[in-house]
């Protein structure tokens, strides 16, 4: 029997709207990952309320949300900006990444179908048309559903649930890299699928590792080409 308390308890709805702060939330981070409000970038509560035409206090709970995964610096009785791209958040990032996607990915060697791996393909395809239409913003989607979708066809989609959570400053730096970098990721995309066609665990596990381990490398072209976005 359950207690009273209990019992008076609503059932929750999964589907419920977002609130008003996940909204601006959302809007603001989308602009810090795609560098539309680039490190540096000042940030002002009212501007923000008026452009989006609500009252102050719901940004103010997105700009604590954003702040507390250190994508800004909130400064009292100055201005609010947004911070460098950090790279320890991008090493901590990566580390969390790795481990959660090596683990996914042996799970899908041995669980996805051949319909999985035509599904995925086509998503590779669809890649290589943003690669030349320049679409950086759709490759960027894409590039995140292709890893998303590998979760969620092993049964694991909380897997990407925790990596998405954890890959905000990571997204920054990817995305400076992908006028030059997108390519790059495609072709690995379609390495990691062979493998899964395969159904070869060890090739699987150094293509992602492989993969994902590009960032190192974005890293160090970012430090010598626009050392002024990078923060310890």
């Amino acid at each position: 029997m359950p207690t009273e308390a209990a019992a008076a308890l609503p059932v929750l709805d999964d589907l419920r709207p977002r609130t008003v702060t996940d909204q601006i939330y959302d809007a603001l981070y989308e602009r810090v990952i795609n560098l539309s409000l680039p490190p540096g970038a000042k940030l002002s509560e009212a501007e923000v309320a008026a452009q989006m035409g609500v009252s102050r206090q719901p940004v103010r709970d997105a700009f604590y949300r954003l702040s507390q995964l250190g994508f800004i610096l909130i400064r009292p009785q100055r201005a609010t900006v947004v911070t460098l791209i950090s790279e320890e958040a991008i090493r901590q990032a990566f580390f969390i990444r790795l481990a959660l996607e090596i683990a996914c990915i042996r799970e899908a060697v041995h669980k996805l179908t051949p319909g999985h791996h035509d599904a995925l393909a086509g998503l590779i395809a669809r890649q290589q048309a943003a690669i030349e239409a320049d679409d950086r913003g759709g490759f960027h989607a894409l590039d995140d559903q292709f890893h998303h979708d590998i979760c969620a066809y092993s049964g694991l989609e909380f897997v990407w649930t925790l990596v998405k959570d954890n890959k905000g400053h990571m997204d920054r730096a990817r995305w400076l890299s992908l006028s030059y970098n997108a390519r790059n990721a495609m072709e690995e995309h379609k390495v990691i699928l062979s493998a899964l066609r395969e159904r070869d665990e060890d090739k699987a596990v150094a293509a992602i590792g492989l993969h994902l381990s590009r960032i190192n490398e974005t890293l160090e072209r970012l430090r010598a080409e626009q050392p002024d976005m990078l923060g310890h």
